[in-house]
């Protein structure tokens, strides 16, 4: 599994840029598609999560990304995860900027917090996942991206994590990603090369001009299987 993990993240770090589409709305509209068929894929690994009033997407070994069915609380867009290979690797939880970095010791887990808006959203009856995900593409676009390369969709949750999902899943290896800014963890102690189970690699991305360039990142792809 770990080998499997690594080949297909190291397969990213060629460029891994999220950006935003000028043709008004392809990105959008293909974004929804695809994030409902990587809904369809996970089938009962979605669940409503009524702690935390959001959708839950669960990967094959246990992380979880969760949508708010609304913005109006304190936590938009999460990605949750075992804090062991952290700590493992040096992580002191409480020098985490806790604005944005939970640790829940009883739990185990880390949470990583994303803000995107304050909006409540309106919906006709009873809403699902990809109604959820339809209203954070129509308040919150600009938090939407592609990459043409990797064929990739994703959420950026700011503080450059993001949550990532395949376009095509027929023919990507890399369905859905977790993607973490590493620079919160190492000045909390992390060595980020040794948090087992996630890549710490060279990733190239574009700034606000377009122009490439070289960040961190730690990654976690799964392929969802058939």
């Amino acid at each position: 599994m770990m080998k499997r993990l690594i080949v297909a993240a190291m397969s990213i770090v060629t460029v891994l840029a999220l950006t935003a589409c000028n043709s008004t709305d392809v990105v959008a509209k293909v974004s929804v598609t695809s994030f409902e068929s990587v809904l369809n894929k996970l089938g009962s690994k979605v669940e409503f999560d009524e702690r935390d009033n959001a959708w839950a997407l669960k990967s094959p070994t246990g992380e979880r990304f969760l949508i708010g069915k609304d913005f109006a609380g304190d936590s938009d867009v999460v990605q949750e995860f075992d804090a062991e290979p952290f700590i493992n690797a040096g992580l002191e939880p409480d020098k985490l900027p806790s604005e944005i970095y939970r640790y829940d010791e009883s739990a185990g887990n880390l949470r990583v917090i994303g803000e995107l808006g304050s909006e409540e959203f309106s919906y006709s009856g009873e809403p699902t996942a990809i109604d959820t995900f339809k209203q954070v593409v129509k308040t919150n676009r600009e938090a939407i991206g592609y990459h043409e390369k990797l064929d990739h969709y994703g959420i950026a949750m700011g503080n450059g994590n993001m949550f990532e999902w395949a376009k095509d899943m027929a023919v990507n290896d890399k369905d859905i990603v977790f993607v973490l800014n590493p620079e919160p963890f190492m000045e909390a102690g992390a060595d980020p090369e040794k948090v087992e189970g996630w890549v710490f690699a060279k990733v190239e991305v574009k700034d606000e001009s377009g122009k490439p360039q070289q960040v961190d990142k730690l990654l976690k792809p799964f392929e969802l299987g058939e």
